[in-house]
């Protein structure tokens, strides 16, 4: 069970290994081990790295390696989504990979979704997608070399500012 931070009140510590207190709105204490804090904090203090594909007016084009960076620290992702400055306006959906490669020379990606993220036609963003992202790959390595590929772009090839933003919290 996780617990949010914030739902802790100024309890007292009982012993070095279990935090005692109760959660808002309620008055009976509770023994929280330090694996269930983390775990609430993992849930509710996520963090997020936001990397830019392409800059903001030039016409996406269907390619791998569109951004490329390293990871500052391991890291369990929990969620990914993608958006644009500006959408496709006709056919088709905008699809976006993330690739990771642990070796040293970063020459074998391997994606990380088994539903690569797609934007549907003239939106913005993931979010709203019929079809969410599916991560398969939620453990990034320290130092993995990450990769954003552009898969398809709309039939009008309109789409703009690309941005993908991975969330998760360090392991």
């Amino acid at each position: 069970m996780a617990v949010k931070f914030s739902g802790f009140t100024n309890e007292a510590v009982a012993a070095t290994t279990e935090l005692v207190g109760y959660k808002s709105g309620t008055t009976a204490n509770t023994r929280y081990t330090m694996a269930q804090v983390a775990a609430g904090l993992q849930e509710h203090l996520p963090e997020s790295f936001i990397v830019a594909a392409s800059d903001e007016t030039t016409a996406l084009t269907v390619g791998t390696g569109k951004a490329t960076f390293r990871m500052p620290y391991a890291f369990t992702l929990t969620a990914v989504r993608a958006s644009l400055t500006t959408a496709g306006t006709t056919s088709g959906l905008t699809t976006i990979d993330i690739n990771e490669d642990t070796t040293a020379g970063g020459v074998t990606p391997v994606s990380i979704l088994s539903t690569k993220i797609t934007i549907d036609l003239t939106e913005k963003t993931s979010v709203t997608a019929a079809a969410q992202p599916v991560i398969s790959d939620t453990s990034l390595a320290n130092d993995a070399q990450i990769t954003i590929d552009v898969d398809v772009i709309s039939g009008g090839g309109t789409e703009a500012g690309l941005k993908v933003t991975l969330i998760g919290y360090q392991t």
